[in-house]
């Protein structure tokens, strides 16, 4: 709006469409998600902007936003020496600068801390912004590229936000942690290579069975040889010696040098 005062500052708001499952900032129009969970398509909505003057002037336009439900392997995750309340107050200063130092369209995804700790999100000095960045063909760019690109502006990148915070500012690439595996698959896991050691483990007895109950003699016979050699690896009190008389149970004493 090229008005001044009031009649020149816009709020946003939605005034139509699925707006349970977004919402919207609305001193700067920027859209976000609330609860698109699972859910895929395009959603519609209307946004309605409206100035602060004496008789509000409004306009609406149509937005069309459509969630894919695979997750982007373009996300990048920048650490912030900074406090997360002081980044979340900051977040669309941050997103400029960023911007206008990697010349692409930027969007933070998210901001979080590594403390769960609602009382450390003033004290911890560390905070972590997840973006993504698109080009001038909607696309997005792939995560190397991003990264990249962060490394060789990194200088200016900070110099940018040192003015937003007021202070210096330490901008680091991070890489993202790949997300663990969850307990029910890890538990079908081992149950699956549990029940298939069992599996082989019976195999390989009823196969063993089948060749005794075929071959009984020969199966038998080695039984038997195996059961007299360990009969003879050990002292035997049954066992006569030259003389004709009972083997000793005591061992021969170490003779003393």
């Amino acid at each position: 709006d090229p008005d001044s005062g009031d009649n020149g500052h816009l709020q946003y708001s939605l005034v139509g469409g699925q707006t349970n499952e977004f919402d919207i900032n609305e001193n700067t129009g920027q859209i976000f998600t609330v609860s698109v969970a699972g859910k895929a398509g395009t959603f519609y909505l209307q946004v309605q902007a409206a100035d602060q003057g004496t008789r509000r002037l409004t306009a609406q336009t149509t937005v069309n936003v459509t969630v894919d439900s695979s997750s982007s392997s373009n996300v990048v995750m920048l650490v912030l020496n900074q406090k997360i309340s002081a980044v979340e107050r900051k977040s669309v200063e941050v997103q400029r600068v960023l911007e206008e130092k990697l010349g692409w369209n930027v969007y933070v995804l998210n901001i979080y801390s590594k403390e769960s700790d609602r009382n450390s999100r003033s004290s911890t000095d560390e905070t972590q912004v997840d973006i993504i960045a698109f080009d001038e063909a909607h696309q997005e760019v792939p995560a190397e590229d991003v990264k990249r690109s962060l490394r060789e502006q990194r200088a200016a990148i900070e110099l940018g936000l040192q003015e937003v915070f007021s202070a210096p500012v330490s901008a680091a690439v991070s890489e993202v942690a790949a997300a663990p595996a969850p307990p029910e698959r890890t538990a079908a896991i081992v149950l699956g290579v549990l029940l298939a050691a069992t599996f082989i483990a019976f195999l390989a007895y009823v196969l063993l069975d089948l060749k005794r109950k075929r071959y009984p003699g020969k199966y038998g016979k080695q039984d038997l040889v195996k059961k007299v050699d360990v009969m003879e690896g050990i002292d035997n009190p049954w066992a006569d010696d030259k003389n004709g008389s009972l083997k000793s149970l005591e061992k021969p004493e170490l003779m003393n040098n």
